[in-house]
């Protein structure tokens, strides 16, 4: 189990101690949005500098943490994240979200790249999650031991709405969606879309249910944002490769900075 009193004393004491009100975890590919934080209050931490944390070992996933300033707010943003897939157990892809609530997170803003199931979504879309399918084939009380708590409203109306609005105002063009949470390491099969199309999953990923699920068993406002980064197995007779996810991550960069930036400044006090 990860000691999470003494990693949140060990980050407050690198970072500060006042509280860090908003969360934001980047995912594959949108690392680099990390160097948008304003007057950091340290060099960035990389997981593994915190006793009990492994170090992030996938492609795309820095694995750091960096604490400061954004749009006037003090924001605790992660680059990276653990995944089952990986070997991890639920208490450790979970402990980052476990953590930011102990460092005073009360908004959790989840960003993902996933495979575009519905039709027109290609590379490059983005998606507010405004509902998920947990198919991670892990029971929902592996990673809430206290009992799970109603999923609905799991996904924050308010902050939907705040999402919504502040992409209008950009201009930038911004779905909405059931994303398809799947356990991975292998991208999936043009069966398996089929059946997650047949079920209502508008995009595919293998990351952020179980983050969520933590995130609301701990009273946190959750908000979700999918870059569709290549299309699904069986969309397009394309093969699948990693390095496009990243690719594409790179590309969406500066619109996604842009919106996540906007959604910060435009949260309630």
């Amino acid at each position: 189990m990860v000691d999470l009193r003494g990693a949140a004393a060990f980050l407050k004491e690198r970072l500060g101690g006042d509280p860090f009100p908003v969360a934001l975890v980047l995912g594959s590919g949108l690392g680099g949005l990390i160097d948008a934080v304003e007057h950091p209050l340290s060099r960035a931490v990389s997981f593994d500098e915190v006793e009990g944390f492994p170090a992030s070992g996938f492609a795309g996933h820095s694995g750091r943490w960096v604490g400061g300033m954004l749009e006037g707010r003090r924001v605790l943003v992660q680059a990276g994240r653990y995944h089952l897939y990986e070997g991890h157990p639920l208490d450790v892809v979970c402990a980052p979200v476990r953590l930011a609530a102990a460092l005073g997170a009360r908004t959790l803003v989840l960003t993902n790249a996933s495979g575009g199931i519905r039709p027109g979504f290609a590379p490059g879309t983005l998606m507010l999650l405004e509902n998920h399918l947990d198919l991670m084939t892990r029971s929902a009380l592996d990673y809430a031991p206290g009992g799970m708590p109603s999923a609905a409203g799991l996904w924050d109306d308010r902050l939907l709405g705040i999402a919504s609005s502040c992409a209008a105002e950009l201009g930038i063009p911004l779905e909405r969606g059931v994303y398809a949470g799947m356990r991975g390491p292998s991208y999936e099969t043009p069966a398996e879309i089929r059946m997650l199309s047949r079920l209502g999953a508008d995009v595919v990923g293998m990351s952020t249910v179980p983050e969520a699920i933590a995130a609301r068993e701990l009273g946190l406002h959750c908000l979700g944002l999918s870059l569709v980064t290549n299309h699904a197995a069986g969309i397009v007779s394309a093969p699948l490769a990693h390095a496009d996810v990243i690719e594409a991550g790179k590309k969406a960069a500066p619109a996604l900075g842009r919106l996540l930036r906007a959604i910060v400044r435009s949260l309630p006090e």
